[in-house]
């Protein structure tokens, strides 16, 4: 059997969803596209868009979750390539605060968002 599927989002859990929705914009130019909230508000799913690719990120707010999420030693992360000039977005990441590593032999860098989720960040391919 040949299975074919195609990617359509990636969830994270946040703790404060208007300052990840704020973050995600600002740092990245990801906007909300949907968003479903439960009946009795126990939790909120936002769908943000790059307005280019069907892709999503899922983020979602549970009521009931109290302090920081524990990441661990899970060393997954998400990866977007920004357009127009990467050193001007590398520094603009820099002035915010939001680069947490950065690998210039490799030509990438890193940067987390609110939760410590950490996010590559690479040049649009030409």
């Amino acid at each position: 059997m040949e299975i074919k599927s195609r990617f359509d989002h990636f969830n994270i859990n946040v703790t404060d969803l208007e300052r990840s929705l704020d973050f995600y914009d600002r740092a990245l130019g990801l906007r909300e596209l949907s968003r479903k909230e439960a009946a009795d508000g126990s939790f909120v799913l936002v769908y943000l868009g790059d307005g280019e690719t069907g892709f999503r990120l899922e983020l979602t707010w549970l009521r009931d979750k109290e302090g920081a999420y524990e990441l661990g030693d899970n060393e997954s992360h998400l990866c977007l390539r920004v357009a127009g000039d990467y050193d001007e977005v590398r520094a603009w990441h820099r002035e915010n605060g939001w680069i947490c590593f950065e690998n210039r032999e490799m030509g990438l860098y890193f940067i987390n968002d609110p939760d410590d989720y950490w996010i590559e960040v690479l040049p649009m391919k030409k």
